[in-house]
């Protein structure tokens, strides 16, 4: 009985504690926000800026393959975010720019390795759109794949691999100015892809999305 109990406890706290992590979040919003997105009918998604660590690196880590996993993760968070918007497009008061033309465009300006030594309003102009989303990604593995299974096995939770955050934010076209931020802290679990990460974190700023209509 003592042992039923405690294991109910340590469930209970687990659970809890990663509720608390995943509450961790804060919104900025610019004075100047409301009229802005007024004249705002484009909105362009950036690739995100990604960065992956290891809390212990894993055997044969490779710092080069490790980057092209960054790049890449950070445009399927990009193409996820677009697809998500593309699928609720009529709750939006704005279009959102297909990612692939935003890829091209960048590519061409010559943009593609260097969006963070441009300021917002350049990249805007070169992408013909009234406002730019960007953000970051960063996570830490900070647990094995096999130890998140077995841990998930015998306890029904705490599959956590990771942890780490998002940051999303919006800046004005025409200035470069922020105009909304979202942060958030998160627990990865073993099943977590892109996708999912999106569609939980917009699921949840839904309400404070400046576009929302």
């Amino acid at each position: 009985m003592k042992k039923i109990l405690l294991f109910a406890v340590v469930c209970l706290f687990g659970l809890n504690a990663h509720a608390q992590f995943e509450s961790a979040k804060q919104i900025y919003e610019s004075p100047k926000l409301k009229d802005a997105v007024k004249t705002h009918k484009l909105v362009a998604i950036l690739p995100f800026n990604v960065k992956i660590s290891y809390k212990k690196p894993p055997k044969n880590f490779d710092a080069a393959s490790n980057h092209e996993q960054e790049l890449k993760m950070g445009k399927n968070i990009q193409s996820s975010m677009y697809t998500y918007l593309l699928r609720k497009a009529d709750n939006y008061s704005v279009s959102f720019q297909d990612v692939e033309k935003t890829n091209v465009l960048l590519n061409r300006a010559k943009y593609s390795d260097s969006i963070e030594i441009h300021t917002k309003d350049e990249i805007a102009k070169v992408l013909g759109v009234d406002a730019v989303i960007f953000g970051t990604y960063n996570q830490e593995s900070t647990k094995s794949e096999t130890g998140a299974i077995v841990t998930t096995v015998l306890f029904g939770f705490g599959g956590k691999t990771g942890e780490g955050g998002i940051t999303m934010q919006i800046c004005d076209g025409a200035d470069g100015e922020m105009l909304w931020r979202y942060t958030k802290r998160m627990n990865e679990d073993l099943f977590s892809s892109t996708d999912d990460v999106i569609e939980r974190q917009m699921r949840k700023i839904s309400r404070n999305f400046p576009y929302s209509k």
